[in-house]
């Protein structure tokens, strides 16, 4: 890399890992975890990596967005949908254990893949990255429990706007299909659709072919806010 180019990157890992208020990463730290990762490109419909197969590396999406999924073809079941920053593999990699899901490319990613058997002695060595790699992991962690409990003592249509919310892109538009929010929201599909054809009477959504699309935000925001 240029000098230009490699201070970017080395910006972008500082913000991956964690706050940057504080433990702070040296230039030292950073390009010791930019010289044990890979770049890796994936078109859309293209896997990061598959349940069930064993789990030899971690993964930071650089660009792109990736859809996590349990289950096979016709019988698909998203988990969640991940952007810039997100670390992907971790758990299964650290325990050992075969990946817990599947990891989609939505559009085309790139991501920097970091080998078990480099990364765990590099965070032995170095404790300030190993605090920073906890960080981001609980940082993850809450975001997933505060959307819980958000959602807990919540009626199915409270529920749905707000993830719609949540989930929507910069265009407006939440590509998941019925299925897939009724196993995020661990709600029935039929519930799903009930609240989804409301919204639409409202004219605060739009249901398509797996899409959402947002129409009314002020409207949606009322939904999930009662």
């Amino acid at each position: 890399m240029d000098s230009v180019a490699d201070a970017q990157h080395h910006a972008w890992l500082a913000r991956s890992f964690g706050r940057t208020d504080y433990l702070m990463m040296t230039p030292d730290d950073l390009a010791a975890i930019a010289a044990i990762g890979d770049y890796v490109t994936k078109y859309p419909d293209t896997h990061l990596f598959r349940q069930g197969e064993e789990s030899h590396a971690a993964y930071v999406i650089h660009e792109g967005t990736v859809e996590l999924y349990r289950g096979e073809k016709g019988d698909r079941r998203v988990v969640v949908r991940v952007d810039e920053g997100a670390v992907l593999g971790d758990i299964a990699m650290f325990k050992g254990d075969p990946y817990h899901s599947s990891a989609r490319a939505v559009d085309p990613v790139s991501a920097l893949r970091l080998d078990r058997n480099r990364l765990i002695p590099l965070l032995a060595e170095r404790p300030i990255i190993a605090l920073r790699w906890l960080v981001a992991g609980l940082d993850q962690l809450e975001r997933t429990q505060r959307r819980v409990l958000r959602l807990m003592h919540r009626t199915i249509i409270e529920q749905v706007a707000d993830l719609l919310l949540d989930e929507a892109n910069d265009r407006g538009e939440v590509h998941l299909s019925q299925a897939s929010i009724a196993t995020l929201l661990g709600a029935t599909r039929q519930s799903v659709n009930e609240a989804l054809a409301e919204l639409k009477r409202r004219e605060a959504a739009e249901t398509g072919y797996r899409k959402i699309t947002l129409l009314d935000r002020s409207r949606l925001e009322a939904f999930a806010a009662r």
